[in-house]
């Protein structure tokens, strides 16, 4: 129960983390997606730093939660970063947020309670994962995450790069935790073990490469042509380093069903989440695939 609790306060700092950043850079241009133009003007946003700091808590809480809980459990929780940024941009942004969106909100943490009662799923050992195994695991997600890079490129500005980024962002995040789960899973060799693990290291740098792509992500158009692979992405990747890597068992049976149709609640609760209005671009920033700036307009 404590993990699940940890993941739910990651949850909440992860959620005021998406409002402050989005504060910090809702005036800069799409095009500056996979820029590290977007960098150097947000450095200058004291307002960002915060977003940072709340990131960071949100880091350290996730990485407790991964060292007493399962993967599994504690990704899908991280879902309901969502509903928490909309209830904060609401309070401070002033995004008023509709009956809708609220029956949303309980339906998505509805869905994620009947899902993972469903499942039930038990503890795993990332410990007991062999070499070749973490190889062929971190190989296919990080093929994941350069194919959806690539296929960024190519599709141009706008919505659909948005949600191409957006998912690839999630798997990288995924990453991240694997390899979190894999870092203080060594712990209990000593603290040595922490610092002479691999995954810590690598861990730091797939944390650093998915915050670039969040960035990214989030400034190539509309949010709310992000948001759902966001959300959804991590929990169903996660779900499989669980079971697949980590040797977590979950249910069978009716258990299976009963967790696929609350899974499919919390799937459309998320895309009504991320329609809201609150997670519009209300600046006045163009989303350069459905507008034409005028002329003398910054790019």
């Amino acid at each position: 129960m404590l993990s699940a609790l940890l993941a739910v306060l990651a949850a909440v700092a992860n959620g005021l983390a998406s409002v402050l950043q989005r504060k910090a850079a809702r005036d800069r241009p799409a095009s500056e997606s996979l820029s590290w133009r977007l960098i150097r003007h947000l450095l200058h946003r004291p307002v960002w730093f915060g977003g940072v700091a709340s990131i960071t808590a949100a880091f350290l809480l996730q990485a407790v939660a991964l060292g007493i809980g399962r993967i599994s459990v504690v990704e899908s929780i991280l879902v309901l970063d969502l509903p928490v940024a909309l209830i904060l941009s609401s309070l401070l942004l002033h995004d008023r947020m509709r009956a809708r969106e609220w029956a949303a909100a309980a339906a998505m943490a509805a869905g994620l309670a009947g899902m993972l009662l469903s499942l039930e799923p038990a503890a795993g050992s990332a410990g007991a994962v062999s070499g070749p195994a973490w190889a062929m695991a971190s190989g296919a997600n990080v093929l994941l995450i350069a194919a959806g890079v690539w296929w960024a490129r190519l599709s141009g500005e706008g919505a659909r790069k948005a949600a191409i980024l957006g998912t690839t962002t999630s798997f990288g995040f995924a990453l991240t935790a694997a390899l979190i789960k894999g870092a203080t899973g060594t712990v209990g060799h000593g603290i040595g073990g922490l610092f002479t693990s691999w995954q810590l290291y690598a861990m730091i740098v797939a944390g650093a490469a998915s915050m670039f792509l969040l960035q990214s992500a989030v400034h190539a158009g509309r949010l709310l042509a992000a948001q759902p692979g966001l959300s959804l992405g991590d929990p169903v990747l996660s779900m499989l380093w669980g079971t697949v890597v980590f040797g977590e068992t979950v249910r069978g049976g009716w258990h299976i069903a009963v967790a696929a149709f609350a899974a499919a609640l919390v799937g459309m609760a998320v895309f009504v989440l991320a329609h809201s209005p609150a997670l519009a671009d209300d600046d006045g920033r163009p989303d350069e695939s459905d507008a034409t700036p005028v002329a003398g307009e910054a790019a």
